[in-house]
């Protein structure tokens, strides 16, 4: 991910459904170009936030090993403009994942009220042994750390999502110049 559009993840239950929150500060530059006069979150950033919070939790399914992309958004409808001073708390559940993705239902709050509803279609990548390089490894362990997806994260059993053994790896190769890990 280059940019990241959530601020923390608030729950993380494995295989099944994530919330994450995103704070809209005047502080971030897009509000001041997306309206002069009246800042507004653009509502394809807030797909992209809802998106990462469902792509990871999609991603975690299968210990992130496979390549996990966004492939299709069915339907998205948004009720009111998200504003600087607004907590989106966006909601990912799964609704069906197997070997080839994920579709997973997701929805933004501002308080209690209902603010997007996006279906989302996730693919996983086919390997087909050409080497591909989506995204610095380093960079995802960091994200993913820095999200607090393992300080919140929970499977069924309600036991804690352990790191996958690849990406504690990674962390290890990691220089502490690189992410501050």
């Amino acid at each position: 991910m280059r940019w990241i559009w959530i601020d923390k993840f608030v729950e993380f239950e494995s295989g099944r459904r994530a919330r994450a929150v995103k704070n809209l500060s005047l502080a971030e530059e897009h509000l001041h170009d997306h309206f002069p006069g009246a800042p507004m979150m653009p509502n394809s950033l807030i797909i992209e936030g809802l998106a990462q919070t469902g792509g990871l939790l999609v991603g975690e399914r299968y210990a992130f090993e496979k390549k996990v992309i966004l492939a299709k958004i069915p339907k998205a409808t948004f009720h009111f403009p998200a504003i600087p001073g607004d907590t989106l708390t966006y909601t990912a559940v799964i609704e069906d994942i197997n070997d080839d993705g994920g579709r997973v239902t997701c929805t933004s709050h501002v308080g209690d009220r209902l603010q997007a509803e996006v279906e989302l279609v996730f693919a996983h990548l086919a390997d087909d042994g050409r080497p591909r390089k989506l995204f610095e490894p380093k960079n995802f362990v960091f994200t993913l750390k820095l999200l607090g997806v393992f300080d919140v994260g929970g499977g069924p059993d309600g036991k804690p999502i352990p790191e996958p053994p690849g990406l504690a790896r990674l962390r290890a190769n990691v220089g502490a110049n690189d992410t501050g890990l």
